[in-house]
């Protein structure tokens, strides 16, 4: 069964965020704890961890800006 990587609420405020760039291409290994994609908010920009193994399957595009539980990808 595949990990759904949605997009986190970094802070109290947060509603939406843009999605910088992947730091892990599509159908590449990643490994639990290591950096997945960066993201960006109004104050910061972060990069978030790969929450599982596996082979990453992106499903949105960076640049664009989403509302906080999107589903950005898959590790499966």
């Amino acid at each position: 069964m595949a990990t759904e990587i949605i997009l986190p609420k970094l802070g109290f405020s947060m509603n939406e965020g843009t999605l910088a760039e992947w730091l892990v291409a599509d159908g590449g290994e990643v490994k639990a704890g290591e950096p997945l994609f960066a993201l960006e908010s109004d104050k910061s920009t972060q990069e978030v961890e790969a929450p599982v193994s596996g082979m990453l399957k992106i499903l949105k595009q960076p640049g664009e800006v989403y509302e906080v539980g999107t589903i950005l990808g898959e590790i499966s």
